[in-house]
């Protein structure tokens, strides 16, 4: 589904109870989050939808990434490193950025093994942030990632979900869907709009694994 922009005044739309349980267990699970197999592994990947292309071998050293572009949703946008704040979720980009991308950088870097961790707001208190559109993302999208090495990481989207907040498991939403393959989480708020608990009731998360490289590495 796609998420509909509140009208100014509304006030933000990640509080930081929202956003604490967008990003719940991270500072518990840490690096199990993204390297343990997924414990549902009925609930996609591209074993399970059929004519996605073949997995590409994981990078051993896969540099920083930069840029997010997203063909099929018109996104590209800056990546900026983010860590967990004193609640122990991943710090949002700043809400004055919201055409940025933030990445949980103490997690996997996008194209190496595990599962690397994007975020970004949904919508600010007058437009549509750079997430606004993730909810519609299909199997078969194409995601890149620039990274600051000169290399481009290119993943396949394989599964979209919305996860209700009331029942989000960290596991089941981050956790590798092979063990051993590059994987990719972009992750956003979803649902509908609860103006009394000024939060949303679900998160979306889009599932992509890396199916291909480009460029070439160079010195920074």
């Amino acid at each position: 589904m796609t998420d509909e922009p509140r009208a100014s005044g509304g006030g933000r739309l990640l509080t930081t109870a929202a956003w604490t349980v967008l990003v719940l267990g991270l500072w518990l699970w840490g690096r199990e989050i993204t390297e343990a197999p997924s414990p549902d592994p009925g609930g996609g990947g591209s074993a399970y939808v059929v004519g996605l292309p073949a997995a590409h071998t994981p990078q051993t050293a896969a540099g920083l990434p930069r840029r997010l572009d997203v063909p099929s949703l018109r996104i590209q946008a800056p990546v900026i490193a983010r860590g967990l704040d004193a609640q122990g979720a991943i710090d949002p980009p700043p809400y004055d950025r919201p055409g940025t991308v933030g990445w949980w950088s103490d997690g996997t870097r996008p194209g190496a093994a595990g599962t690397a961790l994007l975020v970004g707001h949904v919508d600010t208190e007058s437009k549509p942030a750079v997430f606004y559109g993730l909810s519609t993302a299909r199997p078969g999208d194409k995601v890149r990632v620039v990274r600051d090495d000169g290399t481009v990481a290119e993943f396949t989207v394989d599964d979209v979900q919305v996860y209700e907040r009331q029942a989000f498991d960290p596991h089941k939403a981050y956790g590798p869907r092979v063990k051993g393959r590059a994987e990719l989480r972009l992750v956003t708020c979803g649902g509908t709009y609860d103006k009394v608990a000024k939060q949303y009731t679900a998160n979306v998360v889009v599932s992509a694994y890396l199916t291909g490289t480009s460029g070439v590495a160079r010195d920074v």
